[in-house]
């Protein structure tokens, strides 16, 4: 979820002014105009019934109302703001930026992408909405389980059909502005398979333009799952740079910061729950 929220909040300040180009490297990820959207407002939402009841349009209907000020898609803003919400066969983005939560609270996959169906289908219940979404959940729970990043490109182009042989390089060359799942959801994780760690997936993300905070959202939520296997040792922010963590603690909000602390609790104690069983079942 973090990985997400970092990547919305360092990718704010370029989704109308792009940064287009082959050396990631060099985009800032420190800027204080940054600030967090819609993006980290509606993953908070989703961690909450994915670890909660999994009532994900009764928390996404909560969140949303309580900040109504962000900057929601004019489709989403009437569905919250309706007095009988209902599904309105979406394949915008928002499915897939807002599922990452749903990668790490069910231990299989099958369960996992039943969830991330559910978590989409309130709001964007069109065949590419759902779709979006699952893929980027499994993206998640795959990384969080240890696959290799190829083994992450096989299975989601196999299972969802998206290209993920193009390029940052030759995606960066034609990408426009798209805000559906179809022209976001492969883009990202392509910038996920192509980058060296955390950071720089977050750079390579933005890196393509067009909708950069989304873009950043979703390798963001794949990346933190993917990276934390880079650490020697167990910790709960594995793989991202201290530095990220205070800048977005310091862009956050009271709230979002304690569904933050809760969802992390909840798995730090699972991950160690299960560690203990799987020592005792070896003894």
């Amino acid at each position: 979820m973090m990985g997400a929220v970092i990547g919305d909040i360092c990718g704010s300040i370029y989704e109308f002014d792009n940064r287009k180009t082959d050396r990631p490297e060099t985009i800032n990820l420190f800027n204080e105009e940054c600030y967090y959207t819609d993006d980290t407002v509606l993953t908070a939402a989703v961690a909450q019934a994915a670890f909660g009841d999994r009532d994900y349009e009764k928390s996404i209907l909560k969140w949303a109302r309580a900040y109504p000020k962000e900057s929601y898609g004019h489709n989403f803003r009437a569905w919250f703001n309706s007095d009988y919400p209902k599904p309105y066969n979406s394949f915008g983005n928002g499915a897939a930026m807002r599922v990452s939560p749903v990668g790490w609270a069910f231990e299989t996959l099958d369960e996992t992408i039943i969830e991330a169906e559910k978590s989409a289908v309130c709001t964007h219940n069109h065949i590419e909405g759902i779709k979006g979404a699952q893929a980027t959940a499994a993206a998640v729970f795959l990384a969080r389980k240890g696959s290799s990043k190829e083994e992450i490109k096989n299975h989601i182009e196999t299972v969802y059909g998206y290209n993920l042989s193009r390029t940052l390089a030759q995606i960066r060359a034609v990408y426009q502005f798209d805000e559906s799942c179809q022209g976001t959801v492969p883009e990202a994780i392509t910038a996920f398979l192509e980058s060296k760690d955390f950071t720089h997936a977050i750079q390579c993300a933005i890196s393509i333009g067009g909708d950069s905070d989304t873009l950043a959202a979703i390798t963001g939520g794949i990346a933190e799952a993917y990276y934390k296997h880079t650490e020697r040792h167990f910790r709960t922010f594995a793989g991202i740079p201290d530095e990220l963590l205070k800048f977005a603690d310091y862009k956050m909000n009271f709230e979002i910061k304690s569904v933050i602390r809760d969802y992390y609790s909840r798995t730090m104690r699972e991950f160690v729950e299960k560690a203990v069983r799987k020592m005792r079942s070896e003894e």
